[in-house]
């Protein structure tokens, strides 16, 4: 049997989300739990790997059991297992041809900045900070270079294992409700720290450093050298995973904007 589990999780206390040696992992976490439930060895299978520091509102998983449980068990049951920082949202029994990673369509991360003189006490690790002013229109401008098939060369780290640097960037968007910015980016899939490294150009445009054609400059260039340093892991949350509507997961998709009545929102 081949079980998908949603699951949301703060990711300040844990090295990320790959089981690593000697180390807290959201995927050892999960793994442990599972066991203690399925009393059974399990391999679990993420629809992507989140960094030391960062979140997750919606992390799709699976899993393969010799053991029926009831949903309830693979969702009350595993977060009775669960330190507070992570929890299972649905679980839902998959076909034999399903993989989180692989059946993956496409997959949402947001980031929220924080810009003020001195960082929020409240928002530490959960939002990346800022005290320069920043453009809004300039930020604007910049993040849309970013859409459309590239090679993002300039944005992956030096340690990417990914075959290829070409990646499509299907929308961004950027929205003020100050002293936050919410920045979200949709891709069928991003590079090690690509994400965290256009967050470092597009603020160093936001607040003058640069003019926002810097990013196309940037993109043709494919040297990551020429480009700004990795922002914080603080405020980037996995906010979506797509995929074939067959499967009817009940949602695949949430937003981290506490601005509006639609706070941590769920597409259903």
């Amino acid at each position: 049997m081949k079980i998908a589990l949603c699951i949301e999780y703060n990711g300040s206390s844990y090295s990320g989300w790959q089981k690593q040696n000697d180390v807290d992992s959201i995927q050892g976490q999960i793994e442990k739990a599972l066991e203690s439930i399925a009393k059974e060895k399990l391999d679990t299978f993420a629809s992507g790997r989140t960094d030391s520091g960062v979140h997750a509102l919606v992390q799709i998983i699976h899993f393969e059991t010799r053991i029926k449980r009831p949903t309830t068990s693979w969702v009350r049951g595993v977060n009775a297992f669960l330190p507070p920082a992570i929890r299972v949202l649905w679980a839902k029994e998959v076909n034999d041809k399903f993989h989180a990673r692989h059946s993956a369509i496409q997959r949402h991360y947001e980031y929220l900045v924080y810009n003020a003189s001195f960082p929020s006490a409240l928002w530490l690790n959960q939002s990346g900070w800022i005290h320069d002013d920043l453009d809004f229109n300039k930020m604007k401008e910049a993040i849309q270079y970013f859409e459309g098939e590239h090679d993002f060369s300039a944005f992956r780290s030096s340690e990417c294992q990914a075959k290829s640097p070409v990646r499509k960037i299907s929308q961004t968007s950027i929205e003020n409700y100050y002293p936050f910015y919410l920045f979200k980016f949709s891709a069928n899939g991003f590079l090690h720290h690509q994400i965290r490294n256009m967050m470092g150009a597009i603020l160093y445009i936001g607040k003058g450093n640069y003019p926002s054609i810097y990013i196309e400059e940037l993109l043709l260039s494919k040297d990551r050298s020429k480009s700004p340093p990795t922002f914080s892991s603080h405020g980037l949350y996995l906010s979506g995973v797509d995929y074939d509507a067959s499967h009817q997961f009940p949602f695949m998709h949430r937003t981290v904007n506490i601005f509006d009545n639609n706070h941590f929102s769920q597409d259903r």
